[in-house]
């Protein structure tokens, strides 16, 4: 049987942004609501999106933050009244939306289903509420044998089992399972992306200060877009400025150094998203306007090992696979939960970060927009759906990132169908993890005289900073190290945006108080 041509007939977003206790939805409800936003987006009348609706035969969920469902895919296809072949609850990572679409389109493509739903939801803004109130959430919300006890807690995806990896090429942050990462108290985003920002702001040789300025007009411009975005978190508000992110205040406190709080992703939301995909032999059938059509090209996506190529990997091998050149992408929706992710991005695709020559968000990123647990990117897709739709741009690509840095999935669309009229890939093109990357050797427990490779320092409530978190190599062998500060005085200088730490020299060794910990000083330090 010949291959079918994938495209989105159909795309919803819903947001409530109530934080009143009785207007709490719970996700379920959130991503069912938008997969009817999604069958009324397709313009067709209350009769065939009742027959589309029955005919859906695939639905793939990300995997939720809010509330641990213990079957949120089978949960929705009962309140849809389907009983589709194929039923997926992704594993977590914010690539999850990426990869999710990529093979629904592909099992559309290979006649594998008829109907395909890619889905997700959080409600952590209203949990939250509820925690705040001290109450739980009502009875109506589904029954789960988990207690919840918390709001956040991380994923299996956000501290893996292994080594998290950090700053291409130049870092590392280590096992958080109660190795090396629990002992040095690191391992989680907010720790490991600003190892990343700090490495590749010396690697070009920029000073902290206009690091900060990039940053800061980078997360600008994104507050602009979603100030405008009617489905952003933050629509409806002033967009905060340049100057305002940039800037370190009581309300905009530094979490870990670089990145004030208003670079970092904003969780506590409540937001929904929901592609419906078809073969246009369906779509015509069903009499969906061939306005509404909008073609899946291709993707690719893969998880490093020891570095951090997988962002590059995915953004090329993506576009290859969909047969296009950067040149020929009209827009971008890069995930950016921090400033690095859409500046990795924008290097490797040879954009300005001053001024980008093309879109790279149509969002608003996940501090203005939202940080939808892992599902963010599942709102970058109907969003890229619209703006291809209106006519101006052909083509544009979505990058969908998770983990630290460490998962990516990038996929292509456009207006038109394939250039060549190829089928649409057979596979995901890239290997499912990056082997090929030699590592460094590291260190557990290190001694001797050191230089840094990149750092971090972490910050309490109330401005101060409390602990430094060193990536460095010994002079003796080469091999890396993590640590922490070893004195006041190197936390400080690690603090200081006047003086560039990375790549000074200094000293480690084990800590006589706690077992496994490293300490650093810098050379012009105390002695440890």
């Amino acid at each position: 049987m010949a291959q079918s041509v994938p495209v989105v007939i159909g795309v919803g977003d819903i947001v409530n942004r109530s934080l009143k206790l009785e207007d709490a939805l719970e996700p379920s409800e959130l991503i069912l609501r938008a997969i009817q936003e999604a069958l009324r987006d397709t313009g067709l009348a209350k009769t065939a999106q009742s027959k589309l609706q029955a005919s859906i035969d695939s639905i793939a969920v990300v995997r939720s933050w809010t509330w641990p469902y213990p079957d949120l895919p089978g949960l929705l296809c009962s309140k849809l009244e389907i009983n589709p072949t194929h039923k997926e609850y992704t594993e977590h990572g914010g690539n999850s939306p990426g990869r999710a679409f990529d093979e629904a389109a592909r099992r559309v493509a290979q006649n594998q289903c008829k109907v395909a739903v890619v889905t997700g939801g959080e409600a952590l803004a209203s949990l939250n509420a509820f925690a705040k109130a001290r109450k739980l959430p009502p009875s109506g919300w589904t029954k789960v044998e988990t207690v919840v006890d918390s709001v956040f807690s991380p994923t299996s995806r956000d501290l893996p089992e292994g080594s998290l990896n950090a700053m291409v090429g130049q870092a590392w942050a280590a096992d958080n399972t109660g190795g090396l990462g629990n002992i040095h108290e690191i391992g989680a985003p907010i720790h490991v992306y600003p190892l990343y920002e700090n490495g590749f702001r010396a690697h070009r040789g920029q000073s902290i200060a206009d690091n900060n300025k990039e940053s800061a007009k980078l997360y600008g411009e994104f507050a602009k877009v979603a100030e405008n975005n009617p489905y952003a978190w933050n629509h409806g508000r002033p967009a905060a400025t340049e100057e305002y992110i940039g800037a370190v205040s009581e309300k905009n406190r530094m979490i870990c150094f670089p990145y004030p709080m208003l670079m970092n992703a904003f969780n506590t939301v409540n937001l929904a998203g929901a592609c419906i995909l078809t073969s246009t032999a369906f779509a015509e059938e069903l009499g969906v306007p061939k306005d509404r059509w909008i073609y899946p090209l291709g993707g690719a996506g893969t998880r490093d090992s020891y570095d951090s190529p997988c962002i590059s990997r995915s953004l090329d091998a993506a576009m290859e696979v969909s047969n296009l050149k950067k040149e020929q992408v009209d827009c971008y929706d890069f995930y950016s939960c921090f400033p690095i992710v859409p500046k990795l991005a924008c290097q490797h695709l040879g954009l300005s970060l001053d001024k980008p020559e093309k879109p790279i968000t149509l969002l608003g990123g996940l501090t203005s927009f939202g940080g939808a647990g892992n599902n963010y990117s599942m709102h970058a897709f109907p969003a890229m759906v619209r703006e291809l739709r209106k006519g101006k741009m052909q083509n544009g690509l979505v990058l969908a990132n998770g983990g630290v840095a460490t998962y990516q999935y990038a996929v292509c669309l456009s207006s038109k169908p394939r250039a060549d009229q190829s089928p649409y890939p057979e596979k995901n093109p890239l290997p499912a993890v990056n082997t090929d990357i030699p590592a460094p050797e590291v260190d557990p427990v290190a001694e001797g005289e050191a230089v840094v490779e990149t750092y971090t320092v972490e910050f309490d409530r109330k401005g101060k900073p409390f602990r430094g978190h060193i990536v460095g190599r010994l002079k003796s062998n080469d091999h890396r190290f993590i640590a922490n500060h070893g004195d006041n005085s190197t936390l400080q200088q690690l603090s200081s945006y006047s003086k560039e730490p990375i790549g000074r020299a200094g000293y480690v060794k084990k800590d006589d108080k706690k077992k496994g910990r490293n300490l650093f000083v810098f050379a012009d330090s105390s002695n440890l």
